[in-house]
């Protein structure tokens, strides 16, 4: 079954035309407008961007790169099916890279940055903001806290793990509608962890991001359980 036209609502016009078509299949595919398991063409999606098939096939893999399609021989493309044991691999890895990287930051960062991070995180107790506003700020929350001693190589597996688990987070908590009391409570958690870099103590900072990473596993593999993956 191929995509619907519904899926993009306009055209690329970027210089960075490659760039920009990876940027909307991959919003297409956190929403849900591309869901999982879904197959499409390539040559579908070129003519919904209006774009010429040659990036779109540079964007799928790319994404096909990150974990979010698999390429198929006849040009076209499937969306990664959702998986709990995809779901357990993203937080295995995550658990052995965040906690101690998090640790070695937390010693680096300056009051400043940290401020700028608790805007960050009251902006989270907001329920009007759009959905890929909030997941954006979520996702540059993680990015800027571990920052101070991350590689290259840090960041670019980190960046990869953090948006396949996107689709899982979206999934759950979209699904659940969640509300004022939910936006707190999100506040609240992430406030935790900013809490504990603040403090520079090592041991509690690896401690808080494992728990925090063991209660979004949990909450996740519950939601996609209930879905019916």
């Amino acid at each position: 079954m191929t995509g619907t036209t519904e899926t993009f609502v306009s055209p690329v016009v970027d210089r960075s035309v490659g760039e920009q078509v990876t940027v909307e299949i991959r919003r297409a595919i956190l929403s849900g407008s591309l869901r999982p398991g879904q197959e499409f063409s390539l040559r579908e999606i070129a003519t919904q961007l209006g774009v010429s098939f040659i990036p779109v096939r540079e964007a799928l893999r790319r994404l096909e790169s990150q974990g979010l399609v698999i390429m198929r021989p006849n040009r076209s493309a499937m969306v990664v099916p959702l998986d709990r044991h995809d779901l357990m691999g993203i937080y295995r890895l995550r658990r052995q890279i965040e906690p101690d990287l998090a640790a070695d930051s937390a010693r680096l960062h300056p009051p400043q940055a940290l401020a700028a991070l608790e805007r960050i995180v009251d902006s989270f107790a907001d329920p009007d903001r759009s959905p890929d506003d909030l997941y954006e700020a979520h996702h540059n929350f993680h990015l800027e806290l571990l920052r101070p001693a991350a590689t290259a190589w840090d960041i670019r597996t980190l960046e990869t793990l953090w948006r396949a688990g996107e689709r899982y987070v979206r999934l759950v908590f979209g699904a659940a509608q969640p509300g004022v009391e939910e936006h707190r409570h999100w506040s609240a958690a992430h406030g935790e962890l900013l809490e504990a870099f603040r403090a520079r103590d090592a041991r509690r900072v690896r401690r808080c991001v494992r728990d925090h990473l063991a209660a979004n596993e949990e909450t996740l593999l519950a939601g996609i359980a209930a879905a019916g993956y």
